[in-house]
């Protein structure tokens, strides 16, 4: 039989037999639709690893010296053996910048959460950094309203402070907060700015913050005298990541006294570590998503299966007569290799439909992005065929080797 016969055939029986259709690709639209949604929403949170999170949170062509890291894979006694480790200085800051290219952006930086009120709002806990050199240029942080902190105000610690966009509408309601006071751990502060809307990481609003300048008595609360939290780094153009990494580790092992066998005391991240941390937890998601999909394929192969050997059962007298007509074996088995395909491919194609949609219906409800892959479209066309071919083998064999006479003389 011909490949497009075998195929109209198939679809023949699937308008006739819609019930028993169902049900037989039930199992496959099942298995398919999650693979896609959750292929979908993995690549979506991983282009938005790479576009969205490491540009906000990391900075592109940055390194940030620090205590710990926040994207290292460690138990929990490494963790603690990091907790124990010489916080970074503020003294740390013109040793390792000096011995980096000139242009070099830096930034020194405290945070902590501290309680914010003002006389228009109840107080609440909330985001502050003390910072000092060229943390705005490195954030690429632009104001809506109002200015960024001058270089002067920086260096004399002049009680202002630049807001995000959910301070100034929490403190100030109806208001224009520019030159209006918010207590920061009920220091009073000069609002100057207010930054333009950063927008969300997974839900969680980045709009919550208030930086003033590391001199000014913030400092004294976010962090102890002379420490820091973070120190970064950004180079000029096309400057060597790994060149200026090496610098930094040898200023800051000169600095500590570490001998060549003892190991580093800091940790130096970039925008490569916060992904490399990310492709950790993506390829086991992947798995994840392509293994528990697959039991709902293992059960629609075993339903295709059984509806194609009930086909068979009913069919023996057609396939009887086909056989008096001169069809070989290997045209009775092709006919419903065919059928099993195509009844399983038309099932994997609503699959992907109806995953497609899925994922686009959670990454409106939730915060998780959804981004189809076309890779997993034309995966999930394949499984469906390649389920339908490996639950119809037997079925397709058996109907081969039925005796034409005995096939004949069935009711």
């Amino acid at each position: 039989m011909p490949f497009l016969d075998a195929i109209r055939l198939a679809l023949a029986q699937i308008r006739v037999q819609k019930l028993k259709s169902f049900f037989t690709l039930l199992g496959v639209t099942i298995g398919v639709m999650f693979l896609i949604a959750v292929v979908s929403i993995v690549e979506g949170m991983s282009s938005y690893m790479e576009h969205d999170f490491v540009g906000k949170l990391v900075g592109v062509n940055t390194i940030s010296l620090k205590r710990s890291g926040e994207f290292e894979d460690v138990s929990e006694e490494e963790w603690r053996a990091m907790m124990r480790r010489p916080r970074i200085r503020i003294t740390d800051v013109e040793p390792v910048v000096s011995a980096l290219p000139q242009g070099t952006l830096w930034s020194a930086e405290g945070y902590d959460n501290v309680p914010m009120s003002s006389q228009w709002a109840k107080p609440a806990n909330l985001e502050a950094w003390a910072v000092d050199g060229d943390y705005f240029k490195i954030r690429e942080l632009k104001v809506d309203k109002g200015r960024l902190i001058t270089s002067q105000e920086m260096a004399l610690g002049t009680p202002v402070v630049v807001i995000g966009k959910e301070i100034a509408e929490r403190y100030f309601p109806d208001l224009d907060p520019i030159g209006r006071q918010l207590k920061v751990a009920g220091l009073p502060y000069t609002v100057i700015g207010v930054a333009e809307s950063q927008g969300s990481i997974f839900g969680i609003s980045l709009d919550r913050f208030a930086i003033a300048p590391y001199r000014s008595p913030l400092r004294h609360v976010v962090n102890r005298p002379q420490v820091i939290d973070n120190l970064k780094i950004k180079l000029a153009g096309d400057g060597d990541m790994i060149e200026a990494q090496e610098t930094i580790r040898q200023v800051m092992r000169g600095r500590r006294g570490l001998r060549a066998s003892q190991p580093d005391n800091f940790s130096l991240e970039t925008s490569e570590s916060a992904l490399k941390f990310w492709n950790d937890i993506k390829s086991k998601l992947v798995i994840a998503g392509v293994i528990l999909p697959a039991i709902g394929l293992v059960v629609g192969a075993i339903v295709i299966m059984n509806i194609m050997l009930v086909a068979v059962a009913e069919r023996t007298r057609e396939i009887g007569i086909r056989k008096a007509l001169g069809a070989r074996r290997r045209d009775i088995m092709w006919q419903f290799l065919v059928e099993a395909a195509t009844l399983s491919t038309v099932g994997a194609m609503v699959g992907i439909a109806t995953g497609i949609v899925l994922s686009q219906v959670i990454a409106a409800v939730s915060p998780l992005p959804a981004s189809v892959a076309p890779w997993s479209i034309v995966a999930g066309v394949i499984v469906g065929a390649g389920v339908g071919i490996v639950s119809g083998i037997y079925p397709a064999s058996r109907a081969s080797r039925l005796d034409p006479i005995a096939a004949l003389r069935a009711e």
